[in-house]
């Protein structure tokens, strides 16, 4: 049988970055001259892609003002990764990649709103760029939930949607999964709470929950 592709979004679900996305977008404000919007505001929008994001925070700005921001933004953020030892990996999460990496019925992805710059620094700090087959991130297509993303990574892999699944923490990886067909995983560590997530084939509370899910998934 064909290997089964795992998806995996980044930032609220893989990697606990809320403190470095908080302080980049203190950051970019600062250089549009700004008040920054509230917390949950910013939090709400993690996952989507950073001009997407500037379009909804801040859509009274033009788009030079809003690029000003996304570079000032992908600096900032990408310095404070750089200084930091721990890239901040969510309890349990190493050693799950481990175990389904070494799984050869299985194909890892990620789909990200980052950059290329921003994941390849992250899988290179982490020595995790092996795991993974096919990246797809916001530099390269338009912003989730669009599915380009999961549609060049079955293509990269050669799977058919019905043999994949998308785990993310946003409804934006829910709807992005569902437009390509594919299956979803929601989580709910990172930034959309449980009842956003309603949709998803499951809803996975803990990180031990999704080995199970992923094979009732493939099972099914």
């Amino acid at each position: 049988m064909a290997p089964f592709l795992i998806v995996f979004d980044v930032d609220g679900t893989l990697v606990d970055s809320q403190a470095h996305i908080i302080g980049a977008m203190g950051h970019a404000f600062s250089v549009l001259r700004r008040p920054m919007p509230p917390r949950q505001d910013v939090l709400a929008c993690v996952g989507l892609s950073l001009p997407e994001v500037f379009y909804r925070l801040v859509p009274q700005v033009d788009h030079e003002q809003r690029d000003l921001a996304e570079k000032a933004f992908k600096q900032y953020f990408a310095g404070q990764r750089a200084d930091q030892s721990d890239p901040g990996f969510y309890a349990g999460i190493l050693p799950l990649l481990r175990q389904l990496h070494q799984d050869p019925q299985f194909i890892l992805g990620v789909a990200t709103g980052n950059s290329r710059r921003g994941l390849n620094a992250l899988l290179e700090a982490s020595e995790l760029h092996s795991y993974f087959l096919t990246t797809q991130t916001a530099d390269e297509h338009p912003s989730k939930p669009h599915p380009s993303m999961l549609h060049q990574a079955l293509l990269e892999t050669g799977t058919e949607a019905s043999r994949a699944v998308m785990i993310g923490d946003t409804s934006y990886d829910r709807d992005m999964a569902c437009a390509a067909g594919m299956h979803a995983i929601g989580v709910t560590w990172g930034y959309h709470k449980a009842h956003q997530l309603s949709g998803c084939t499951h809803i996975a509370q803990t990180v031990p929950e999704l080995p199970g899910f992923i094979s009732q998934i493939m099972k099914a």
